[in-house]
């Protein structure tokens, strides 16, 4: 039992206990020979999450790691087939839930993240997403996410692969399914705008989910005297105010489908910001709630932004490689985000101060990056570290303190 001094802490073995037995509970990594056990490959692959590299980086500077194919041959043999895998994953990530999140319903957010992809298709081209152009490509591997905001507080409970062509109206049905399954019920969805269509909106109404999304901007633009049409009229406002607006599916389809939907127009002053003055405005849909003013909408729907912050921690976590395998990628996108899941259950059991019924998280006894530099170290202790080549004459030096 800690003294109360050290209350607040935890230790470097802690922090490699716990993340090794979350793993290994639901994902069940087996031994794949002597070299290949499954504790050698479990601190293979944190020592790769921690340092942001590959399997190969992490062999080649572990001195008593096994090669870099026999990693990856003992991962393809031991790793479960691709749905049994997003099972258990999703089953890591909802292992330390507090059951508080399940007591009543709660805030949800939802959001796309795109793991640039340069290379074919290993068995289905549908394996890989299209998008616009970032880091290079087009091309991606995507995931979606379900995470619950609560105060200052963000767990992961449902993870995805969403595939080409596949509609968002049925990412969002299996993320908000996965979530009733753990027993976490919606009080509310947050969406990023790119979930605004008339096919998601429908089915949220269906549903009888309440959700929360900013509107895009379509119809004409005001020029030459003439105004604003669509939703582009909204962004026009000065002062904030309610609305409704009924979204169309394009008239090419068979049949044309409607949704109606609120509109919350929250008008605010630019103050130099990004060096621009005037009046601009945040343009929100929602539906099944009547919120109290359109400050309280901006307001909540800030909270969603957290959920970029999630997705930087995890790309902190996030092995890298250049496998085709979906299966390979798939796990490594999981295991970055149970290794940010562990970081949230640390602060919230054992780095937090309680006062009274608040619970005051304190994020800089323990930063991601901390946490994952102990779980480094634990394993540079187990394995041991490679000599340091020194370079070689002609490579650049660096610059002598004057």
């Amino acid at each position: 039992m800690r003294s109360r001094k050290n209350q607040y802490t935890i230790t470097c073995r802690e922090v490699h206990d716990r993340a090794a037995a979350v793993v290994q509970k639901h994902v069940r990594i087996e031994d794949h020979g002597h070299k290949c056990r499954a504790a050698v490959l479990l601190n293979v692959l944190f020592f790769a999450a921690s340092r942001i590299s590959s399997i190969f980086a992490a062999c080649r500077n572990l001195a008593d790691a096994p090669s870099q194919q026999a990693v990856f041959n003992a991962l393809v043999e031991t790793l479960p087939e691709y749905s049994e895998l997003q099972k258990r994953l999703n089953a890591a990530l909802v292992s330390d839930l507090p059951k508080a999140l399940r007591r009543r319903p709660q805030m949800l957010a939802i959001d796309l993240t795109l793991i640039p992809y340069h290379g074919e298709p290993q068995n289905d081209p549908d394996e890989i997403y299209r998008s616009q152009p970032k880091s290079g490509t087009s091309h991606f591997h995507a995931y979606a996410t379900c995470y619950v905001v609560r105060k200052g507080h963000r767990f992961s409970i449902a993870l995805t692969p969403v595939r080409k062509g596949e509609r968002m109206e049925e990412v969002v049905r299996r993320l908000l399914r996965q979530a009733r399954a753990e027993g976490v019920k919606h009080r509310l969805l947050l969406l990023d705008r790119g979930f605004y269509s008339v096919a998601v909106i429908r089915y949220l109404q269906a549903a009888r989910c309440p959700f929360l999304m900013p509107v895009i901007g379509r119809g004409r633009k005001p020029k030459e005297g003439k105004p604003a049409t669509g939703t582009r009229a909204f962004a026009a406002w000065k002062r904030s105010g309610w609305s409704s607006h009924t979204l169309k599916t394009p008239k090419a389809t068979k049949y044309g489908k409607t949704a109606t939907v609120r509109i919350c127009v929250s008008c605010g002053n630019y103050a130099g910001k990004w060096n621009r003055h005037g009046r601009r405005a945040f343009v929100y849909a929602f539906w099944g709630f009547q919120p109290g003013s359109t400050r309280w909408v901006r307001a909540v729907y800030r909270t969603r932004f957290g959920i970029e912050t999630s997705y930087r921690q995890m790309n902190e976590a996030r092995i890298r490689t250049c496998s085709r395998s979906p299966l390979l990628r798939l796990f490594f996108f999981g295991l970055a985000m149970i290794l940010r899941n562990i970081w949230v259950w640390f602060h919230l059991t054992t780095l937090s101060e309680r006062q009274g019924r608040r619970l005051i998280l304190h994020l800089e006894r323990l930063r991601f990056k901390d946490l994952l530099l102990d779980l480094q170290r634990v394993v540079e202790v187990a394995l041991g570290i490679t000599q340091i080549v020194a370079p070689q004459p002609g490579l650049m030096q660096p610059l002598a303190k004057s």
